[in-house]
């Protein structure tokens, strides 16, 4: 169980909840409870994929990425705007280390002003704070 300082620093901002391994499974689980979990698992694709140094390693994880949650019809089809999905559909042959940035931010700021607000507001936030506070 993390501390109540560390669940508090979670309702400060995004940023915060994702550095913290167990605030992104929490995240995870809670998105998942309302099927809303992709963008999340997008997310993590991504800062995952930005830690391949290898071209094969990189042009394998962005195909995965590319069919999981960027082509229409993805099984986890991500919301993104046409232009950035035709983007990263461009240049999914010879993908870079940035081929998903653009994306990641879109996500990243869907997930800022719509289900993290809502975690916050959530019965598990709330009970995860007041165990914590009640240690």
């Amino acid at each position: 169980m993390a501390s109540v300082d560390v669940i508090m620093a979670w309702g400060e901002s995004l940023y915060h909840l994702l550095e913290c391994k167990t605030g992104r499974l929490v995240f995870e689980n809670y998105l998942r409870t309302e099927y809303n979990d992709e963008n999340l698992l997008f997310w993590l694709a991504c800062e995952n994929y930005k830690t391949h140094s290898g071209v094969t390693e990189m042009k394998v994880d962005a195909t995965r990425i590319y069919k999981e949650f960027v082509q229409v019809d993805a099984p986890r089809q991500v919301n993104i705007d046409c232009v950035t999905r035709k983007e990263i559909r461009e240049n999914i042959s010879h993908p870079g280390p940035n081929c998903f940035d653009r994306a990641q931010r879109l996500i990243y700021r869907l997930m800022e002003n719509d289900c993290y607000p809502r975690f916050l507001k959530s019965e598990l936030y709330a009970a995860l704070l007041e165990r914590a506070e009640g240690k």
